[in-house]
């Protein structure tokens, strides 16, 4: 019998009559909803009878499984494995909760697979690991990894992060994708394109200040340079990543070399001055000043969750395009909108591995789903448009074959 989840916000555990407290269920839909998990595994083939148990299992699955000795490439063509990705998390950065542990973070986990399902039809398993080292959890990822097409890795810290993604790539014929760096960036380079076109610029014309050099950051900064932005400036608590700072991490020290060409120094706020684009990917509060402080017509991206950077009742006083993390304003910059098709498009090709091309094919796509209906509160699709997966699943594989990774 499973164990009850009481109401913690009970002093002494039990009922207002001295009975036992009641479950978190009766008050909370969010644990209603996850009583049990929120996903399970089922069969795609019937077992009716003898004929069927002899064909999926023994005798019959034996010829299966020697043909892929035989020819090990058929594991693809006679298993899951070329439709179904491990979600892998060690949880020590888990949404803004932080270092939570494996436990804890298995109903995001969980959360994440059935958002592959529910919007690209990809398949997906959560696996929550019990070790934080880069070496244990590469070894634990490369030696999971026969059974799976793709690995997309989830809420693990920076900057271990960017190490535990190089190496898995370097080890694996099979995607790995940090979707807290690459999956925000995809979605947010797609608005800032249609904010672009919305204002009649082109993405090289703009100057970009980004708040935090973490996973997103640096990921958004990378994709952003590499989609020819004008130029980006990066800041941490520090203020802006700079080549002549002494301080930084070998992560930022690369960072620096290809970002702040304008050699920007100061604070984050001394970087807004004039600036063209706000992203914010750090929490904290930007002050009101800092904002004004913009170019005439800025766009202003802050993502933090619950709390965006600048709250968009400040933005809109001087922003032309705001955009925030949160389902509850316009303009959503929701990962969600990008790795079920990534992933459903390198996998519908079998590719090695996800390019910048990939990534910034699915992000052009999803800019062109919002098409002619572009407007200011409206330059990133709904993660319920139906035109959102197949688009850029297409785009991904198109670009996978285009770059030499797709092996059909």
């Amino acid at each position: 019998m499973a164990a009850e989840i009481v109401n913690p916000r009970s002093d002494s555990g039990a009922g207002p009559e001295g009975g036992a407290a009641e479950p978190l269920d009766s008050f909370d839909p969010a644990f209603a909803l996850h009583r049990g998990g929120k996903m399970a595994v089922r069969a795609t083939v019937p077992v009716r009878d003898t004929e069927d148990l002899s064909l999926a299992y023994t005798p019959g699955v034996a010829r299966v499984c020697t043909a892929i000795a035989e020819q090990p490439e058929l594991v693809n063509d006679y298993t899951w494995k070329s439709s179904v990705v491990a979600v892998v998390t060690d949880g020590t950065a888990v949404l803004g909760l932080g270092d939570i542990g494996p436990e804890a973070s298995l109903p995001v986990m969980e959360g994440k697979a059935i958002l592959f399902k529910q919007f690209g039809g990809v398949d997906a398993v959560p696996i929550a690991l019990a070790c934080t080292g880069v070496d244990e959890i590469v070894e634990t990822v490369v030696r999971l990894a026969p059974s799976f097409g793709g690995v997309n890795l989830e809420d693990i810290s920076a900057p271990r992060c960017f190490e535990i993604e190089r190496r898995l790539q370097e080890r694996l014929d099979i995607p790995v994708f940090h979707d807290d760096q690459h999956g925000t960036a995809v979605v947010t380079l797609a608005a800032l394109r249609n904010a672009a076109r919305l204002s009649g610029r082109e993405i090289g014309q703009l100057r970009v200040v980004i708040s935090g050099a973490g996973a997103a950051g640096v990921a958004i900064a990378r994709m952003l340079i590499e989609a020819g932005i004008g130029d980006v400036a990066v800041a941490d608590r520090k203020g802006v990543v700079s080549a002549d700072r002494t301080d930084l991490t070998d992560v930022k020290r690369e960072l620096a070399s290809f970002t702040n060409k304008a050699g920007l120094t100061g604070t984050l706020e001394d970087a807004l001055a004039g600036a063209d684009v706000f992203i914010g990917v750090s929490g904290g509060t930007v002050a009101e000043e800092a904002v004004a402080s913009m170019a005439k017509g800025a766009f202003v991206f802050a993502m933090a969750n619950p709390n965006p950077e600048v709250h968009p009742e400040v933005a809109h006083k001087y922003a032309a395009v705001v955009a925030t993390g949160r389902s509850d304003f316009p303009n959503q910059i929701n990962n969600v909108l990008a790795f079920p098709g990534i992933f459903a498009g390198a996998l519908q090709v079998r590719a090695s591995r996800i390019t910048e091309g990939m990534k910034i094919a699915a992000a052009e796509a999803l800019a062109a789903v919002v098409g002619d209906d572009l407007a200011a509160d409206y330059v990133i699709p709904s993660p319920f448009d139906e035109r959102v997966a197949p688009a850029v699943t297409a785009a991904v594989a198109a670009a996978a074959r285009a770059e030499g990774v797709a092996r059909r």
